[in-house]
């Protein structure tokens, strides 16, 4: 299992970008997988509330132009767009912060779907210089396996538990997740060393 869940994370691509000049901290994260499943049954997943608890966490709301969601405990915010089965975007909004996700799905040759996320952000330079991308990049990334095991094998239960977080699967997933990241960042222009350190306080964060 531990294989399983570290060897999928080589089926996502990942790359980072700034909005506007170099010296912005707005900086955009997208991420792509093709999860082996039709396209309707991954927008049913990602847009129906009673099916999101099934692999991510409890949600109330409505996922409808104008409507709201909340997810319990963490981040709410407003449908900006909502064009099944294609596209979907909505606020990120947690602690005062407010960022934009979109998701794209499109059918592939092969009847899967292929996803596409980003997730735009003001980033404060600090955060990101102790953290790098992974600060948010590792969760997408245990999200994202959720969501592919849940509509390709039809798994019911979230990943991101205390007690899987705790296992040894979690904690080789979210290590090698953050490395990703950090190789992201290094694609995009950072530093090497201070990618890899940033990296490092990420897992060690995750891992608690």
């Amino acid at each position: 299992m531990v294989d399983d869940a570290v060897g999928s994370l080589s089926s996502v691509t990942r790359h980072l970008s700034r909005v506007g000049d170099q010296e912005g901290k707005t900086r955009t994260l997208r991420m792509s997988r093709e999860p082996a499943a039709p396209i309707e049954t991954v927008w049913s997943a990602i847009a129906e509330v009673s099916r999101i608890p099934q692999w991510f966490m409890p949600v109330s709301g409505d996922a409808r132009l104008g409507g709201h969601y909340q997810l319990d405990g963490s981040a709410g915010g407003e449908i900006l767009t909502c064009a099944a089965p294609h596209t979907l975007k909505f606020t990120w909004e947690y602690g005062g912060d407010v960022s934009y996700v979109t998701i794209e799905l499109a059918e592939t040759s092969s009847g899967g779907t292929l996803f596409v996320f980003s997730h735009v952000a003001d980033v404060d330079p600090d955060r990101w210089s102790e953290y790098g991308p992974g600060a948010v990049g590792v969760g997408w990334d245990i999200g994202l396996l959720a969501l592919s095991q849940h509509v390709e094998q039809g798994s019911d239960t979230p990943l991101e538990t205390p007690e899987w977080s705790a296992s040894d699967e979690g904690r080789a997933f979210m290590a090698v997740s953050s490395e990703l990241w950090a190789d992201a960042a290094i694609a995009s222009g950072e530093d090497p060393a201070q990618a890899h350190a940033a990296a490092a306080r990420t897992t060690a964060a995750y891992a608690g």
